[in-house]
């Protein structure tokens, strides 16, 4: 057990008994235990194998190559339209924990397979975001903007055209761009503070 975890169970306000009978599920598998992106992280052989999260509707696990399990009871869910290879599973209460203790034990166990066995997710080139004509016209017009954009990581150019594509409405597309200007100037990401 890690006292960085104990701490962050301590502080957690919602889930946390939950948080704390999926944390004994994980150690009794013999994960290692460690905190990592603020969240319980569970590692085997310092490759990560699933985290602990909290949300507002559910607390669930996140299994990192989530992608190459077996999913033989239907319980693995991609986090998002994105997502390609995490896949979580989801609990409102301790007692869906506490019955689905067996299934949790082998999908962990065959998560650590995984990783014993070096099994890698090979994933198809996305294709590129198109940039919504509303962010492209602001990009035009600013050659400072442009370049603070170019000079953003593939990861945090993608995460900011997904956002300002999102709206069906390009009066909402424009105040998402206007928002995020100053932000993208600074060389910040969409979630950055």
């Amino acid at each position: 057990m890690n006292s960085k975890v104990d701490t962050y169970l301590s502080k957690a306000q919602k889930w946390q008994k939950e948080m704390k009978k999926l944390r004994m599920i994980l150690l009794d598998c013999g994960l290692t235990e460690e905190l990592k992106w603020g969240k319980p992280c569970y590692v085997f052989e310092k490759s990560n194998i699933v985290v602990i999260q909290g949300f507002k509707e559910y607390c669930a696990i996140l299994f990192f190559k989530g992608v190459l399990l077996n999913d033989p009871n239907g319980v693995l869910v991609k986090t998002g339209e994105n997502t390609r290879v995490g896949r979580q599973i989801r609990f409102n209460n301790v007692r869906e924990i506490v019955e689905m203790e067996p299934v949790l034990k082998a999908y962990i166990y065959e998560a650590i397979e995984v990783e014993k066995a070096g099994l890698k997710v090979t994933l198809k080139r996305a294709p590129e975001p198109v940039l919504p004509a509303e962010f492209k016209s602001k990009l035009d017009k600013s050659a400072a903007l442009k370049a603070a954009f170019k000079a953003l990581t593939p990861g945090r150019q993608r995460a900011y055209i997904f956002y300002f594509s999102a709206p069906k409405q390009s009066k909402t597309r424009e105040s998402r761009v206007e928002k995020c200007v100053k932000q993208i100037l600074k060389g910040k990401g969409l979630n950055d503070l």
